[in-house]
């Protein structure tokens, strides 16, 4: 870790939809730097959590900083803006583009100059498109996604689609990199490739451009990954955190087992 700050901090968050309670008073801190798995059985509320965190559900209760700042009532596009990133259980790409412009989309943030200058296309705004396409293509290359560079991403198989949303998160220069489920419906030698980008990012090694050690959250089923990469494991039930600790702690817990496989009638 870079140092014991506090890059999240979530307080006694409750988030309810009707009469069905998705959280119930979660509670928890990540120290920046660090890489953090969220796992927990179907519905435990994972990706609640999560959504609560980017901004796009507002929880009835509690509080959410990042870095100090309250972000609990925050636009969606604000937080971004402050460094946090994310891809979806569901991916959320832009299927009629090319890989290449999937990325690009999100280095839009960054640009300086004014909409006459990038019409024109001269002079700061044709500099400043270089700069970001050089970084473009540096995620490409870490993903190793050369052969997809200029195919539109409709076309693509589902496991190269998982790179790319992976490569327009990594484009934002996250401070705060979530990653939901970024292996579901991959197979074992996909899942392993993406475990090794997620460290990879993790110890900042993915570009030469930008030496930004992210901070990551990462909810995944796949618990033979998640034993693999994560610092340390937080499992919800129901809503709730019903264990906290290292991975071999959480594995060994009596709630988490109960959990996951139920006590006989």
């Amino acid at each position: 870790m870079a140092d014991n700050r506090i890059a999240l901090k979530m307080e006694d968050i409750h988030l309810s939809f009707g009469g069905l309670k998705a959280l119930g008073g979660v509670s928890l801190e990540v120290k920046e730097g660090e890489l953090l798995a969220i796992i927990g059985p179907n519905g435990a509320g994972k990706t609640c959590l999560m959504n609560c965190i980017s901004g796009f559900y507002r929880p009835q209760k509690g509080r959410i900083t990042f870095y100090g700042q309250d972000i609990t009532r925050m636009p969606a596009h604000r937080i971004a803006g402050l460094g946090v990133a994310r891809t979806f259980q569901q991916i959320e790409l832009f299927t009629g583009l090319t890989t290449q412009d999937n990325i690009m989309a999100a280095r839009h943030v960054f640009f300086k100059n004014g909409a006459l200058q990038g019409a024109l296309y001269f002079g700061p705004a044709h500099s400043e498109e270089i700069r970001h396409r050089r970084i473009v293509e540096e995620i490409i290359d870490f993903l190793e996604m050369e052969a997809i560079r200029k195919k539109h991403v409709g076309a693509l198989p589902y496991g190269q689609r998982k790179r790319v949303e992976m490569g327009r998160a990594l484009a934002l220069e996250p401070r705060l990199l979530l990653l939901d489920e970024p292996m579901a419906g991959m197979n074992l030698e996909e899942k392993e490739d993406m475990a090794r980008f997620i460290l990879d990012v993790h110890d900042a090694k993915w570009t030469k451009v930008i030496h930004q050690k992210p901070t990551v959250i990462l909810v995944e089923h796949d618990m033979g990954v998640v034993m693999d990469v994560a610092e340390r494991v937080v499992v919800l039930d129901w809503g709730q955190v019903i264990a906290d600790g290292t991975p071999e702690e959480v594995k060994a817990n009596p709630e988490v087992i109960k959990a996951y496989l139920g006590v006989a009638a």
